[in-house]
């Protein structure tokens, strides 16, 4: 739960720093979760600092972060789902496709809390609260990912409230956003009309 939830705010980050933390030992794995050294190799963990040097650049700026959002509306769910996986290790097969569809559904409530989000807050003229939202958003994958290695069990809970958390946003946002919308689609309507 862990993985996809911090995966919905910034894939390539938890990957990076998961990676490096397997890479350089900083936690220890099991052997139940061997299957996530593969995070540690030096080419997952180059291509993860690359695309979140481009996603750091590109979620600090108005309206262009909204057109990465709506790219990684597939990307992040994905991900999501392949950590997940990776972090269950072998399991039935029907266990996998559920814990597949619980994790890419939590991705996607993340995803969607922070998109919509963003879009909200890129109707505001400053270009201040993007930064802020961005660095907001990597402070918690990188405390998510800490209080993972340190207290599981804590973290599950601290998850599970941001997903709920993550609905309540994700509807309250996209109806404003909807609201919005509408009114600017009827005075659009109102100008053509008259014209």
């Amino acid at each position: 739960m862990g993985f996809a939830t911090l995966s919905g705010l910034n894939l390539y980050l938890t990957v990076l720093v998961a990676g490096l933390a397997v890479r350089f030992e900083w936690v220890s794995l099991a052997e139940r979760y061997e299957q996530l050294a593969v995070l540690g190799d030096w080419w997952v963990i180059g291509v993860a600092a690359v695309m979140f040097l481009v996603e750091f650049f590109a979620d600090k700026v108005p309206w262009i972060d909204s057109a990465w959002d709506s790219v990684h509306t597939v990307v992040r769910p994905v991900g999501g789902i392949l950590l997940a996986l990776a972090a269950l290790g072998e399991l039935d097969p029907a266990v996998s496709v559920v814990a597949g569809l619980l994790a890419g559904g939590t991705t996607l409530a993340m995803h969607s809390a922070k998109a919509g989000s963003r879009l909200f807050i890129n109707m505001s003229p400053e270009p201040v609260s993007n930064v802020a939202a961005s660095v907001a958003e990597d402070g918690l994958v990188l405390g998510g990912l800490g209080l993972m290695a340190v207290a599981p069990v804590a973290a599950f809970f601290v998850f599970l409230g941001l997903l709920v958390l993550a609905l309540v946003v994700t509807t309250k946002c996209w109806g404003a956003i909807r609201k919005a919308v509408g009114v600017v689609w009827q005075r659009m309507v109102r100008r053509t009309s008259s014209a």
